[in-house]
């Protein structure tokens, strides 16, 4: 992170200030937090400090609230959220693991069958032996009873 940029989760505002960015009282922030809503981070002295996320999620509750959610079903959906962005890190997290995992590996991504059937890893520019080649079975058809070979030569 970088000088100009802001963590959206470091608690810097007091319950004044971010009333004020959110558009509401600080008696109804209160009550978010004993809801369990909102709830911000505290100080030693236990003063509330709210980050721009919370703002945001305030921002979110306000909106909500005024299409007519209830309280129960705001506090659901800012669950969910939550919930979405953290399998989101999540993914980058392992989407990262992975790219890792092919660069240090390079190659190493091309399969045979082996000759018990099991699948192998084969390095990529490697020969396979004949004995672990896949080779398309197809059945002679039976003779003709009239004993004419099945291209029409006796």
């Amino acid at each position: 992170m970088t000088e100009d940029e802001l963590d959206e989760n470091a608690p810097i505002f007091a319950i004044a200030v971010a009333a004020e960015l959110s558009g509401m009282h600080p008696q109804t922030l209160r009550q978010y937090d004993r809801l369990g809503l909102v709830v911000p981070a505290r100080t030693q002295g236990g003063s509330r400090r709210y980050s721009v996320r919370h703002v945001e999620q305030l921002r979110e509750v306000a909106r909500l609230s005024a299409e007519g959610i209830g309280l129960p079903a705001i506090i659901r959906i800012l669950d969910l959220e939550s919930r979405v962005q953290e399998l989101h890190l999540r993914v980058r997290d392992l989407e990262d693991r992975v790219r890792a995992e092919v660069e240090r590996r390079p190659g190493a991504r091309v399969f045979a069958a082996g000759s018990t059937g099991a699948v192998v890893t084969v390095r990529r520019g490697t020969r396979v032996r004949r004995s672990t080649d896949i080779v398309r079975w197809r059945p002679e058809p039976p003779p003709r009873e009239d004993g004419a070979d099945t291209d029409g030569s006796r």
